[in-house]
């Protein structure tokens, strides 16, 4: 079975980076993602996705990261369940990262030298000296597809 997502979206609040009692970094945080369909004459919806993440990606997040900041979670949907003081049985999801990547270049105070284009990552485990690397891949150009000539023929 398969249990993977990613969401794209702004988050709507700094994230809270806490400690748990075995010293293990943990952020929680919560992503507005904005649905790509609306009916005839309405506004978009938009749905807030509650995220947790983990270690040195918690810490990643809690440094690189602020409210109104665009970002790409990719993880697993977790549910939580739970009885509350009223005795109701009560249910919440969330996003548990397990990559996050900047979702838009960073903005620097000269325009013209802003990268464009996404593709700044943080992955679990990907570390160079202790910090976590965040760059292009010097191969990448600004699209990733290349066209191809209609030949006529098909590939199959």
């Amino acid at each position: 079975m398969l249990n993977h997502i990613v969401a794209m979206g702004r988050l709507t609040r700094d994230p809270e980076l806490r400690t748990t009692t075995n010293g293990v970094s943990v952020a929680s945080f919560t992503v507005a993602v904005d649905r790509d369909y609306s009916g005839q004459g309405q506004e978009k919806k938009t749905d807030f996705i509650d995220c947790t993440a983990w270690r040195q990606t918690a810490e990643f997040i809690s440094k690189y990261f602020h409210k109104g900041s665009m970002i790409v979670v990719s993880g697993r949907m977790e549910s939580n369940k739970w009885t509350d003081r009223e005795g109701n049985n009560r249910v919440s999801w969330a996003i548990n990262a397990d990559n996050v990547y900047f979702g838009e270049s960073k903005k620097d105070s000269d325009s013209s030298s802003a990268q464009s284009g996404g593709g700044y990552y943080a992955q679990q485990g990907q570390y160079q000296g202790g910090a976590r690397t965040a760059s292009y891949p010097p191969d990448v150009s600004p699209s990733p597809y290349e066209e191809l000539e209609d030949d006529g023929e098909l590939p199959f």
